[in-house]
């Protein structure tokens, strides 16, 4: 495509988290929203109103007319959604997680390789900036510690909770530690849904860090907070709150005397980070370059999930 054209876009599921997609596109500079497309034609219709767009209820012509798209399918229909529109020479942005299995994911991964297309997973907390500011003080984490619950909404019913939320802190905690995971011990259970509603992981890494994770969508209130512990520092992030809480350890008399802990509160702005992360993919279909997380990723945060589900069946 000539670099003096706009990139056309669309997006492909808009129920409640494609609708989201889609109204950021419309907020994003050079670009053309070409449309939507959704299994269900009334939805589609009116989220393309809302938007300004047109609805197309054919995926085949659809994925024709475009250079990008976002995909917000349930999961167990993504691998059959992206694959399309690889094969439409699309770049493409999937929500996560990648897949709802490791052969379907290790094949997308495949698929955008060979063809040499942009490729990148929807885990959205990587572009949250407490996140980010986060990222930039952790040198050799020791321990973490995640907690991500939530009331009952109904949504993701569709996968156990794994996959739907302990996914998140899954790909953030491999992106803070770099370690292969030598050991998992799990525990979940069913609540509301027929599918994994609660559960607690502990992963042992060959660099000799831990961590400890739990997500819940049965708890009465929304918490999303990850502590990280390193040789000197303490950093304690607050999603919902969008504060960041360092501690470190000092040696303001020496160091021969024993150390002191200095902590600050960080707030951190809301920011949008679903515009970022879908500005971000556009850009990296603009340059070339790689995504900040790319389908490699999404695999290797799905793999680490089905070994902890794995653990849970056989416990």
């Amino acid at each position: 495509m000539p670099a003096s054209q706009p990139l056309r876009v669309g997006v492909i599921g808009v129920g409640y988290l494609g609708r989201l997609h889609a109204q950021k596109m419309v907020s994003l500079p050079d670009l053309r929203f070409v449309g939507v497309c959704d299994a269900d034609p009334g939805r589609g219709k009116a989220v393309a109103e809302e938007c300004g767009t047109a609805f197309f209820p054919d995926r085949g012509r659809f994925l024709r007319e475009l250079d990008a798209v976002s995909i917000a399918v349930p999961t167990t229909a993504h691998y059959r959604v992206a694959m399309d529109a690889m094969r439409a020479d699309v770049h493409v942005l999937l929500e996560k997680p990648i897949t709802a299995n490791l052969r379907e994911a290790r094949a997308l991964v495949r698929e955008a390789a060979n063809r040499k297309l942009v490729f990148q997973i929807g885990h959205v907390e990587r572009f949250n900036p407490a996140v980010r500011e986060a990222a930039s003080l952790l040198t050799e984490p020791r321990f973490i510690e995640c907690h991500r619950l939530g009331p009952f909404g109904g949504r993701g019913t569709d996968v156990d909770v794994v996959l739907d939320l302990m996914i998140h802190d899954l790909d953030l905690i491999l992106s803070f530690v770099r370690s292969p995971v030598l050991r998992i011990h799990a525990v979940g259970v069913p609540v509301i849904s027929p599918n994994i509603d609660i559960a607690n992981a502990r992963l042992s890494f060959a660099n000799g860090c831990v961590a400890n994770v739990t997500a819940s969508r049965v708890s009465a209130r929304k918490q999303r907070k990850i502590r990280i512990f390193q040789e000197d520092t303490y950093v304690s992030m607050d999603f919902v709150e969008h504060t960041i809480q360092i501690f470190r350890k000092t040696f303001p008399t020496g160091p021969r005397n024993p150390p002191e802990i200095s902590g600050e509160l960080l707030e951190t702005e809301k920011g949008d980070s679903l515009r970022d992360e879908i500005g971000s993919f556009l850009d990296c279909v603009r340059s070339g370059t790689a995504p900040r997380v790319s389908g490699v990723e999404g695999l290797a945060a799905l793999e680490t999930a089905f070994r902890i589900l794995h653990k849970m069946r056989r416990s």
